[in-house]
């Protein structure tokens, strides 16, 4: 009988959950159940019904099958038809006007049916009953997909670029090696989003949803806010100890320490105690302040598809806030987000990232002045030529980097993390236990910045 009723409904497996049963004046004993049928492609219809059972006289009981019992409304006049609506209209565009497709750019698959559903093309039917005689519908028991949205006059145009997204979806197809990945490329001077690629490509959206402590990569926010408080200059001497106690013990990566660095060694090299040994040049919400004030960080960002825009909280005690300094902690980011950040460190200007044009923009944010861009671009470049993201320095063009080495729990390898910017472009990328930035992201944004070697249009 079940059977019978899911047939032509692509109901997948049904689950059924049952309530107290209750006992009748007429010896029969009622079970109500709750349905959840899962329907194909659309979501799951659930309803109630009841379960009458009767005893036997050998003592065992039996069900009193009838229609209705399977649905209330199913009856010998009356049974259920699955009306699906034709939705796949709505075309999407590179930003050059070439369709774009899930099945040649697998990362955007999720990405653009997120697009389709802004709009009006998510998947959309209703579950209507009929009378079994003439087929007039009579009711409508179920529908899904909500309200129909506009209509599009015509393509939806995406900023992707096609070469930079490729490229993207290679270098971490190859360089991931397995592991969990993401990468976001971005235009500097305008946030328009050039390529979002995940490994595995389908599932999760880690390059846009991922919330990661972004580890050494934040310390281009730190050094924004430390320039901007003139709390140092890159050629001052900050020692970069081994090890330095704030209500725990924090190390530098592979327990490194160079006496009588300058801070421009300390973030080339990434010396995470030098820049924990600044804190106090900062008030507690400092971090926090510069992030949203100059970096856009948490202000509601509408990229057109949902996305998390970072997170900088006020630390609640000193270790906390030494950890902040080096992107540990409570601070939270993902490849979009730290794209931007390189972005807008390499310009001085924050842009709202974007993956459709005409998105409206609610951050209020304000310029970062131009000595210290100067000096932040400075210190990305040093980086490349002496630091840490030495991998990239045979790269073509300016190159500026910033490797990022970050913790996650006790026992887990470490997510290694690279930020890179050259011409027009910025991009970040993860790679979850990754173990170090400059061994596991570092090739995959190399092997990016060398198969594209223009800018966007």
């Amino acid at each position: 009988m079940l059977r019978d009723f899911t047939a032509g409904l692509a109901i997948g497996k049904p689950a059924l959950r049952a309530g107290r049963a209750t006992a009748d004046e007429d010896g029969t004993v009622t079970v109500p159940f709750t349905a959840r049928m899962p329907v194909t492609g659309l979501g799951t219809w659930t309803y109630r019904s009841r379960l009458p059972l009767r005893e036997r006289g050998d003592g065992t009981w039996t069900v009193d099958w009838k229609l209705s019992v399977v649905h209330p409304k199913l009856s010998d006049t009356h049974k259920f038809r699955l009306e699906r609506e034709d939705t796949s209209g709505v075309r999407m565009n590179d930003r050059s006007g070439a369709a774009l497709s899930g099945d040649t750019h697998p990362s955007l698959a999720p990405v653009l049916a997120q697009l389709s559903g802004a709009a009006g093309a998510g998947p959309r039917g209703a579950i209507h009953r009929v009378d079994r005689a003439s087929g007039e519908v009579t009711g409508t028991e179920a529908t899904f997909g909500g309200k129909r949205a506009k209509t599009p006059k015509g393509p939806v145009a995406t900023t992707i670029d096609p070469s930079w997204q490729s490229a993207a979806e290679r270098a971490l197809a190859a360089g991931a090696k397995g592991k969990d990945a993401a990468l976001v490329a971005l235009r500097i001077d305008n946030g328009e989003i050039l390529a979002v690629a995940n490994s595995p490509a389908t599932g999760f959206n880690r390059a846009l949803s991922g919330t990661y402590a972004p580890g050494s990569t934040f310390k281009i926010v730190t050094t924004g806010a430390l320039l901007l408080n003139d709390a140092v200059e890159p050629g001052d001497t900050v020692d970069c100890p081994r090890y330095l106690t704030v209500g725990k013990q924090f190390h530098n990566v592979e327990k490194s320490e160079h006496r009588g660095a300058t801070f421009r060694e300390d973030f080339a090299e990434s010396c995470n105690t030098a820049f924990i040994s600044l804190r106090d040049k900062l008030a507690d919400d400092g971090l926090g302040r510069v992030a949203e004030r100059y970096f856009g960080i948490g202000q509601r960002w509408r990229t057109g598809v949902p996305s998390f825009d970072g997170a900088v909280p006020a630390p609640r005690d000193g270790t906390e806030k030494a950890a902040a300094m080096i992107g540990q902690g409570r601070v939270l980011a993902n490849p979009l987000v730290m794209a931007s950040v390189t972005a807008t460190a390499a310009s001085g200007t924050f842009h709202q990232p974007t993956l459709t044009r005409g998105q409206k923009d609610t951050t209020r944010t304000e310029d970062l002045p131009r000595d210290v861009v100067t000096r932040l671009r400075a210190l990305m470049r040093t980086t490349v030529t002496d630091g840490t993201a030495r991998g990239l320095a045979g790269l073509p063009g300016a190159v500026g980097a910033k490797t990022g080495t970050a913790e996650v729990a006790d026992g887990t390898p470490n997510n290694g993390w690279m930020v890179a910017h050259r011409g027009n472009v910025a991009l970040a990328a993860v790679v979850e236990k990754g173990r170090t930035g400059g061994a596991s992201a570092g090739p995959v944004v190399k092997e990016v910045l060398a198969a594209v070697d223009s800018d966007p249009s």
